[in-house]
């Protein structure tokens, strides 16, 4: 199964249980008041946010198009439409911070994302700076193993900026390519947090100005408008510059990834459709909507007039 097929599966919820009803609707129905409440409401359901909801909903009324599927189409799109590539530098090492609350996947995406590098015949570090958790070290070990990177770590509660240091060294050292540090998730003390992966990157920042040259927020589908919260406080932490969807084969609201877009502004560059190594895939907005609105199960027939 090719990956847009598996996110396609994945979407199968939230296709079934909002989208194909919106599709049905904006196939069949002129769009008028009772229509767009409708629609408002399953928006709602499908975790899109009221924000959200309400851009596309003014937007469809602004365009009046004959083909009011289609021009949803392109309003999703549009506003998942970001710079979803990554930035990376002309000089290596390219430094990733990853981060998020723990339980979001952030260690397992860890691992996929030193995968897809090292698949691209990339050197890999992986820095283990959730010292906080032997388990978040131990399973990042596997993952290094499993993907074929380098393991940096101390010893639990050590110093989270002395790993990274590390990892950033060592791969400066070695002339490799990308380094990946799994910081902590806990988020019961916002300003313990911040203090945290402020000084990560700042070690960091003494060995390249630049780095960490991508933050990426590693999100939960299935918690929907409370990982949007949770995103919220992040952004406000640390300069986020992406976001990593994962768990999207596992809720019917895969319009959260719609409200992040939408509310947070930031792009979405990696989602992730399963458990296994090769499930996470660079973001692709036009994809995404295509699979979101895979109309085989929806009826055709003639456009409404809007």
């Amino acid at each position: 199964m090719g990956f847009f097929d598996k996110l396609k599966e994945g979407l199968k919820k939230s296709r079934e249980a909002f989208f194909n009803k919106i599709g049905q609707i904006l196939k069949t129905r002129r769009f008028d008041r009772e229509t767009r409440d409708e629609i408002e409401e399953l928006l709602i359901l499908a975790d899109v946010g009221v924000e959200a909801t309400e851009y596309i909903l003014e937007r469809l009324e602004e365009m009046k198009p004959e083909d009011a599927f289609g021009a949803l189409k392109e309003i999703l799109i549009e506003i998942l439409s970001k710079d979803n590539k990554l930035n990376i530098p002309d000089e290596k090492p390219f430094v990733i911070s990853m981060v998020g609350v723990n339980g979001s996947g952030k260690t397992t995406t860890c691992g996929k994302l030193a995968y897809m590098f090292r698949r691209e015949g990339k050197q890999v570090v992986l820095g283990a700076c959730d010292t906080f958790r032997a388990a978040a070290i131990d399973q990042l070990k596997i993952w290094a193993e499993r993907s074929g990177a380098t393991f940096i770590a101390h010893m639990e509660g050590a110093d989270a900026g002395a790993v990274a240091y590390d990892a950033v060294n060592h791969a400066i050292s070695k002339g490799k390519d990308v380094v990946i540090l799994d910081t902590a998730g806990r988020l019961h003390n916002k300003k313990h947090l911040m203090d945290e992966l402020q000084k990560v990157h700042r070690v960091v920042q003494k060995l390249v100005p630049a780095a960490p040259h991508e933050v990426l927020l590693v999100m939960d589908a299935v918690t929907g408008q409370n990982g949007l919260q949770q995103a919220k406080i992040f952004k406000e932490v640390v300069s986020v510059t992406g976001i990593v969807l994962t768990k999207l084969d596992g809720t019917a609201k895969g319009g959260i990834a719609i409200a992040i877009a939408k509310e947070l502004g930031i792009p979405i560059k990696f989602i992730g459709v399963g458990e296994g190594i090769e499930d996470l895939k660079p973001f692709d907005a036009k994809d995404f909507v295509e699979a979101l609105l895979a109309g085989d199960e929806i009826s055709e027939s003639t456009p409404a007039n809007v």
